[in-house]
Order: C-alpha cells, then sequence, then structure tokens
C-alpha cells in the first residue's frame, strides 16, 4: 500500500534545504563542475513549504561533519575504472567539513556489508564534543547503513545523522526480475579487482527483502535520518538509463531510472529535496573521466556535486544544532 510521506512520518523540509544549495550554488557559482541554476538542480513536486527567509550561514563550520558515504551495489568493482577526481572532498575540506568513502563488498548482502561499516566506523578516532560522522548511504548504501545502525548499538554514540541519498530503503523492482550472476559480471569490469562476497547484494535490493526488514527492525530512534530523493524530469535521465527508466514507469512514473521515489524514503526522516538528476548522475561522475562515454552514453550525467554535499552537510549542521537546543 502506497501512502503520502507525511503518513510515514516524514518531517518536510525541502524549503529550508533549498534557501541552503541556493546560497551555496550562488556563492561558488560556476567555479565548481557542473553547475547548475538551483532551480534547475532541484525539483519541485506538489506543493512545497515556503522558505524561512532566515540568513544562511557560509563561513567555516563549527561542528566539522564528516560525511562518510557508503556506495551502491557493484562499486569497488568500476571504482579503478571510474577514477573519480576526489573533488568532493577537497570542496568541503575548504568549508571545513570532510569525506570519506567506507569500502564496502560491492557484491554481497546489506546484512555482510552492515558489519563492515560496524568495523571502520569503531576504527575511526573518536573526537570531543558532539559525533562528527554522518553516514551517508547511497543506492543499496543506504540499506547497508541502516541495517548497520540495527544490528551494533555500539556506533549509534559516534554517529550524529544517517542520510539516504537516492537509497533504496524499500528495494527496487527492477531487482525482482534481476540474478546475482548478472552483478557478478561486473567482477569483469576493467580494472575490477572485486569478488563475489556472500552473493547477496540482489536479494538485498528486491523490494520484499526490504519491507520484510523494515517491518522486523525498528531503527534506533536515537538517531537523527534524512532522505535526498533523485526525481528528474524525464528530459534529465540519461540514453542509456531510458530503457530502465520506462521498465520502471511501468510501476511508478516518478522514478530515478533505478528506484521509485517513494522507496528512497527512510520513515520518520527529514525530507531534504528532491533532486532533478538520475539515479547515476547523484553520485557517479562517469562523465567527467570518461567524454566519449559521457557524450554518446551517460548524456545527462553532469550534476553539482560537490555543491549538493556542501548544502547536504550545512542544513544538518543547522537542524542538528536546532535539535540539540530542544
Amino acid at each position: 500500500m502506497l501512502a503520502p510521506a507525511f503518513n510515514t512520518g516524514v518531517q518536510d523540509k525541502r524549503a529550508r534545504f533549498r534557501e541552503i544549495y541556493c546560497a551555496v550554488l550562488e556563492a561558488h557559482g560556476p567555479t565548481l563542475p557542473d553547475f547548475r541554476p538551483c532551480e534547475d538542480a532541484l525539483t519541485r513536486v506538489g506543493t512545497e513549504p515556503a522558505g524561512t527567509g532566515a540568513p544562511v550561514v557560509l563561513g567555516q563550520s563549527t561542528r566539522h561533519l564528516i560525511a562518510a558515504v557508503v556506495p551502491g551495489i557493484g562499486y569497488d568493482c568500476f571504482k579503478p575504472w571510474l577514477n573519480a577526481p576526489g573533488t568532493v572532498t577537497k570542496q568541503l575540506r575548504q568549508s571545513g567539513y570532510d569525506g570519506l568513502l567506507l569500502d564496502v563488498d560491492g557484491l554481497s548482502s546489506s546484512t555482510h556489508n552492515a558489519h563492515q561499516i560496524r568495523d571502520a566506523v569503531m576504527k575511526m578516532p573518536l573526537p570531543h564534543g558532539p559525533p562528527r560522522l554522518v553516514l551517508i548511504g547511497y543506492s543499496k548504501g543506504a540499506a547497508d547503513v541502516l541495517e548497520a545502525v540495527v544490528a551494533y548499538p555500539e556506533i549509534r554514540s559516534r554517529v550524529a545523522a544517517v542520510v539516504s541519498a537516492a537509497g533504496a530503503v524499500g528495494g527496487s523492482p527492477l531487482a525482482n526480475d534481476a540474478q546475482q550472476y548478472q552483478a557478478d559480471l561486473l567482477r569483469y569490469f576493467p580494472g575490477a579487482t572485486c569478488n563475489s562476497g556472500d552473493g547477496g547484494a540482489v536479494q538485498s535490493l528486491r523490494p520484499a527483502t526490504r519491507q520484510a526488514w523494515m517491518a522486523h527492525n525498528p531503527l534506533p530512534g536515537e538517531l537523527r535520518y534524512y532522505s535526498l530523493v533523485t526525481f528528474p524530469q524525464p528530459q534529465r535521465v540519461s540514453s542509456i538509463l531510458k530503457s530502465s527508466y520506462d521498465k520502471l514507469s511501468q510501476v511508478d512514473a516518478r522514478n530515478d531510472s533505478q528506484l521509485i521515489f517513494y522507496d528512497q524514503l527512510v520513515p520518520g526522516s527529514t525530507l531534504l529535496g528532491y533532486v532533478n538528476a538520475d539515479h547515476w548522475a547523484l553520485a557517479v561522475p562517469i562523465a567527467r573521466t570518461h567524454t566519449t562515454i559521457g557524450s554518446l552514453f551517460v548524456t545527462q550525467n553532469a550534476y553539482p556535486r560537490e555543491a549538493l554535499t556542501e548544502a547536504i552537510l550545512r542544513f544538518l549542521e543547522e537542524d542538528l544544532a536546532t535539535t540539540s537546543e530542544r
């Protein structure tokens, strides 16, 4: 059964996030890669609340949040080929934040990867003061993160917030027709050093698996959860993703080529916004390092990810401070 976001306890703060994101984009302008005007960077869906009008602080961060990104299915297989430029972390450090990638098995189940997240978090030095680590789960990485915070309570005091970024919270109907052996083909990607892991990646993405897990695993109430949803205008879907976009549209046209928009919402979370980008454009900068492939296949891969990530952390820093004062 489908329900509006507010019926799952989601708090709508799109208006404030838009104010912060627009301010970041305006401040940095075309100096950052893949610049877009704010109105083209976010999708307006339904009736969006009015902005707060409060000033946006763009100085150095005082809390120094660290974005720890957990990638999606198969990322460790094509990571060497992608050769991402690392410009997001560079931009964050200029504003007093930081960023890193948490390595998980690209072809393993969310349960397996949750333990890897636990180990990585526990190995990190624990700074004085309030926690600074923001776990950002992209695609299947969101399911991995949610399983980690449920299964391993020892990491919760180290985590400031959890963010689903185009997260497969409710799974994807596309996974119902997929088999693990198809995902395993990523092991033969140029330069790939990944292995099959426990072979549970596709199963973890099936809606029945994710919904059953959510039904039996209440999320810890002491953590704050946020959802950033990819909801592209049809013309913002890359040509190579059109077929999966159309296939998923048979279930619901409001999708990003891999996930339907409501399957990206963490129950009880704060909704940051709807991003006008397809699933890959949000977090996988293919066109920046492979221009020919970008011009022919991932034709809508350009997106201002540096500004977006900074805006997420600035919003969280403000929101967490407001929440702690209550």
